[in-house]
């Protein structure tokens, strides 16, 4: 089997999550993990597991002004946060525009920040419900990935991230057919 982990990220920690996710992977099966921006959707109509993710901001996925928001960021006093290389562009929201129908297995998470999902929301949740509409089949609920008030990963998500890349290519081993998760 063949997965593959497509993420945006903005700071990259969403990226460091996906590679944390490949490593937890690729234990079980042939994976690759890359930027949204760097995957053709020949890779993507490819894939037999397909796990997509992003950062959380205003209570779901990115938009371009919640993306120039996050570039902004950068230039306030005492900011320590970087731009990720593959920040530039498009988002996950724009990109699933861009795809045709799949039939891959599927996955979904995000980063977001230590609250509340109520209060914070979740880009996990769009990002299900835009592979569920592609036509793929999700086998886990989807998960979020914590970072503090100030950007920066909580500690132990990396390997948290790891486990459950590990727990996610063994849903797709013990399932003969994909759950339906709504």
């Amino acid at each position: 089997m063949r997965a593959l982990v497509v993420y945006e990220s903005m700071y990259g920690n969403t990226r460091l999550i996906a590679e944390a996710i490949g490593d937890g992977l690729r234990e079980d099966l042939d994976t690759d993990v890359t930027s949204l921006r760097s995957v053709s959707s020949d890779v993507v109509r490819h894939a037999d597991l397909l796990v997509v993710g992003g950062p959380t901001h205003a209570h779901g996925m990115s938009h371009a002004s919640t993306r120039q928001a996050a570039a902004d960021a950068l230039s306030k006093p005492d900011s320590d946060l970087v731009l990720d290389p593959d920040a530039a562009g498009d988002g996950v929201r724009e990109w699933f525009e861009s795809l045709e129908p799949l039939t891959a297995c599927a996955a979904a998470f995000d980063t977001r920040v230590d609250m509340s999902a109520l209060l914070s929301g979740r880009a996990s949740k769009g990002i299900a419900k835009q592979l569920r509409r592609l036509g793929c089949d999700l086998v886990v609920e989807p998960q979020s990935f914590l970072v503090t008030k100030d950007t920066h990963l909580e500690p132990d998500e990396e390997s948290r991230a790891r486990a459950w890349g590990k727990r996610l290519a063994g849903a797709i081993d013990a399932a003969e057919s994909p759950l339906h998760i709504d």
